[in-house]
């Protein structure tokens, strides 16, 4: 017998490395082995079994993790699709593949972080998102400019979309044509793997979107479903007529009702309705199809042995579609993502999921799981983002602070992306449960908001521009960079050197505030030196009728390479705020966090705790100098502000318009 096994020809051994769990052979962890289990059960038993061992790591280490995460696995696929064991086996005679694809250093790299898993909660870590072609017009470009991400203290990349999509109908690149395909303006996806490479062996952790919604229309499944094809057309959700569709327009929201109005759209060239959430030509896939579900799964393992880090799960509440609901937040959504987390932990343990739930706090937590059944690793800081823009406009941080509460109240083990702005625009999607015991109506606010931001009166220098605005509702977004939003462009206009300088001010402040919050900040390429608005998209006819192309111009190189004065105030104030974060534990994930009262409604007071170690943490949203409690009487001469290296020696004290400070002990 076991003469017969080891001279059996090398592809037979294989297939039983993967098919059959070398300790309870009945377990059954691939569709390989279905029948060579069968074949094996009837030779041999379970103890003369034992004696194969899996000598090699990089095996060994595979079967353990699929062996440990199997059952449940396996129950979730056969819950959410009604015992499918077919596409079950399928799944898991893909995910070996994967793994063997997977390269030696990125294997290696897996198992660094899984015995470090808080590799990304330390307070070292900086991001930076950006568009490939704005910053360096290709990804070989952006190689060349990694010296000029590591000067900015810079050690996680996150590149903005950058696989095939149609020129014109790409959303932002958003409307993916083929997830295994680099714009060819950018480059190759061999330029991507040499990139990320470099970015490893520099400390630098990359990010990608995973746009897993839908596709682009004219993706391979796409233009075979348009054509006829039934198999092609199960992926999407097709009908003959608007029987279907009317029905889910009853309690389904339009995401854009001004520039694509409605959630389903006619295809003239083969008469049939398409559903299509965000635009027109983006085609929302059908998670319900299991093979819809393993075909995205081995899209986003294969950019996983691209090189990417993080995978950031786009749109993610939105996946799974069920007639008299609102589509969103879906208890199955969970059950996807869930077997998300375990596939990726099995294949690539490295890499992280980063959801991106553009949503009120009690919907995106859940997107975190739980302890023992953990979703996604990292969220994005929404909320909070849109109400420290709030807190610039009203200049009163009540709604600042008790969103604060609300995260700080969470458990640390929850790690949030916090961010002043990205590529998208800001929606006010504010707590006006809360806002209305003050008097504050919702449509009359959001007109204030967006009147503010963009300069129309109460004494505002902010520039931006509306994004989707749908005067029924007064519901309009708002785009436009942070230093444009913080007056910068206004002043250097107007060559108001007191306008510039409290733009600087204020623009250091929230930059100040977004350090000093738990989990990991992320600037957004060109604000750390100031980038203004780029208002050159309304020559572009591809660009002119979405201004979020507002905020999303040419990386001024002329700002660094010249140094301009501006520019470098901003750099190197950042940079200091940068290094003292890094420098200093208090600024861990895993720090004590909590608000305090300063006594005065524009300033908002942070404690973090840690290791014996307290920061409080002053920022004023205001344009006036203003007298705030600092700290306890007995400790006022103890703490030193970590910035200016200054003791305050006094109870209260003014604090300056759009002031910083962190004071330490």
């Amino acid at each position: 017998m076991k003469d017969y096994l080891l001279g059996a020809e090398n592809t037979v051994m294989k297939k039983l490395k993967i098919a059959v769990d070398a300790r309870t052979l009945g377990s059954r962890p691939s569709g390989v082995g279905m029948y060579l289990n069968d074949f094996l059960e009837q030779l041999i038993t379970y103890d003369e079994f034992e004696w194969i061992l899996f000598t090699d790591v990089k095996e060994s280490e595979y079967i353990k993790r699929f062996e440990e995460r199997y059952d449940e696995l396996k129950w979730l696929y056969c819950e959410l699709y009604n015992n499918n064991m077919e596409a079950f086996d399928w799944l898991c005679d893909s995910l070996y593949g994967y793994y063997q694809e997977r390269n030696a250093d990125l294997k290696k790299l897996d198992r660094s972080r899984v015995k470090n898993p808080d590799w990304y909660k330390q307070n070292d870590l900086l991001g930076m998102m950006m568009y490939t072609n704005a910053f360096a017009g290709t990804l070989k470009g952006v190689k060349e400019k990694l010296p000029y991400v590591k000067s900015c203290g810079v050690n996680y990349l996150h590149f903005m979309p950058l696989l095939e999509s149609p020129k014109g109908r790409d959303d932002g690149g958003y409307a993916v044509a083929d997830f295994r395909k680099v714009k060819p303006e950018l480059g190759t996806m061999e330029d991507l793997e040499d990139l990320t490479a470099e970015c490893h062996r520099q400390g630098i952790s990359c990010c990608l979107d995973f746009v897993m919604n839908h596709t682009s229309e004219d993706h391979e499944w796409a233009r075979a479903a348009r054509n006829g094809d039934p198999v092609a057309r199960s992926r999407y959700f097709f009908y003959d007529d608007w029987f279907v569709p009317n029905i889910y327009e009853e309690t389904v929201p339009e995401v854009f009702p001004t520039t694509a109005p409605g959630n389903f759209t006619w295809i003239n060239d083969c008469n049939q309705v398409v559903m299509t959430t965000f635009y027109p030509y983006q085609w929302d896939l059908n998670y319900a199809n299991p093979m819809v579900f393993n075909d995205m799964v081995g899209n986003m393992l294969y950019m996983a042995n691209r090189g990417i880090d993080v995978i950031r799960l786009d749109a993610v509440p939105y996946i799974w579609k069920q007639i008299g609901t609102n589509c969103r937040n879906l208890p199955q959504v969970h059950t996807l993502v869930r077997m998300m987390r375990i596939i990726s932990e099995i294949v690539c343990p490295g890499v992280l999921l980063l959801g991106e739930v553009v949503m009120e706090p009690s919907k995106v937590v859940p997107y975190f799981g739980t302890v023992d059944k953990p979703e996604c690793h990292m969220l994005y800081n929404v909320t909070t983002m849109a109400s420290t823009w709030n807190t610039i406009a009203t200049k009163d941080v009540g709604l600042l602070k008790r969103q604060m509460d609300q995260v700080c109240a969470l458990p640390k083990d929850y790690v949030f992306l916090n961010y002043l702005r990205c590529h998208d625009d800001i929606g006010w999607g504010l707590d006006y449960d809360w806002l209305a015991q003050f008097g504050i109506d919702e449509v009359a606010h959001k007109k204030f908001l967006n009147d503010y931001f963009t300069g129309k009166g109460y004494n505002s220098d902010s520039r931006g521009e509306l994004y989707n605005d749908d005067p029924r509702l007064g519901d309009a977004r708002l785009c436009g960079t942070t230093a444009s939003l913080s007056g910068l462009e206004a002043g250097q206009y107007e060559a108001n050197a007191d306008k510039i300088d409290q733009a600087i001010a204020c623009d250091l402040m929230l930059h100040g505030y977004l350090l000093a919050q738990s989990g990991i900040p992320v600037l957004y390429s060109g604000d750390e030196i100031g980038q203004t608005n780029d208002y050159t998209y309304k020559n572009d006819p591809d660009k002119w009728a979405d201004s979020r192309y507002l905020h999303r111009g040419n990386f001024p190189w002329d700002k660094v390479e010249k140094k301009d004065p501006v520019a470098m105030k901003i750099f190197d104030a950042l940079r200091h705020m940068e290094d003292i974060r890094a420098s200093h534990d208090v600024f861990s994930c895993n720090a004590n966090v909590y608000t305090i009262e300063t006594g005065c409604a524009s300033v908002l007071g942070i404690v973090r705790e840690y290791a014996g170690h307290e920061l409080r943490a002053f920022f004023n949203f205001s344009n006036m100098d203003q007298l705030i409690w600092t700290m306890p009487e007995e400790q006022a001469d103890i703490y030193t502000d970590l910035i200016s290296g200054k003791t305050l020696r006094e109870l209260g004290a003014v604090m300056p318009r759009y002031g910083c400070w962190w004071f330490y002990r």
